[in-house]
């Protein structure tokens, strides 16, 4: 069994921030895989669903984002987890828009979620680190992730987004390079060859344009006569 969880705030005032990014992936990943109805508890809304083999309970925290870890704690000992069965989605701000990258452990560079959860927890629990992009100044940080994405930023979402869902079987499973490959496959989709063409089949030269071809080679040698009677048998 495992335990994801996305990071955000609660309530429709919030919902399309980019600070509930976390949220918005549990959302799309429970509703493309036929996971369970939302439901309370662990001061959360949660559901359960399967992804490949493995039983997989999704948790959206209510405690608001700086105060993440209590939801998460409760939940991981009810199930009687550990942080190795975590993951949680978040937002990242070092990382460009519609990137996505895995990790496990390590620090949780101010982000006010993952510092709840290692409080409660630890750092040793996997993430996966959704890019939102960097306001520029860290001034503007809290307005920046508390703000709604904008509506040129649907489009880059919407693939990341769906690529997460794509490959969400293949992190269950531990995979996290085929997950990652999902997400690129949607956010980055290779583009068609621009290599050379096979060549087509040659064009028949045309009768009446075409030159006549020069004589070959090996005939003009095999021709006895020295030049000089070439050229008086033409005067003949």
């Amino acid at each position: 069994m495992k335990l994801w969880t996305g990071l955000g705030n609660p309530g429709a005032k919030y919902a399309g921030n980019r600070h509930n990014i976390g949220f918005m992936a549990l959302d799309r990943i429970a509703a493309d895989h036929g996971f369970s109805p939302w439901k309370r508890g662990f001061q959360s809304l949660f559901c359960e669903g399967r992804l490949g083999s493995d039983k997989v309970i999704l948790l959206k925290p209510e405690t608001f984002m700086n105060l993440s870890g209590q939801a998460v704690g409760e939940a991981l000992r009810f199930y009687k987890l550990t942080p190795a069965d975590l993951v949680v989605f978040h937002d990242e701000l070092d990382l460009a828009p519609g990137k996505a990258r895995v990790k496990q452990g390590g620090g949780h560079a101010g982000h006010n979620g993952l510092r709840s959860i290692h409080a409660h927890l630890g750092e040793a629990y996997g993430r996966v680190r959704l890019g939102i992009g960097h306001p520029g100044h860290k001034d503007a940080v809290a307005g920046y992730v508390l703000h709604d994405f904008a509506k040129a930023e649907q489009d880059w979402l919407e693939d990341l987004l769906r690529g997460i869902s794509d490959g969400a079987a293949a992190l269950a499973d531990g995979d996290g390079a085929r997950f990652l490959n999902a997400v690129a496959l949607r956010t980055a989709p290779p583009r068609s060859s621009t290599g050379t063409e096979r060549p087509g089949p040659r064009a028949k030269p045309d009768p009446a344009t075409a030159k006549p071809a020069a004589p070959d080679a090996t005939e003009a040698s095999s021709d006895p006569r020295s030049a000089l009677q070439k050229l008086a048998d033409r005067f003949r």
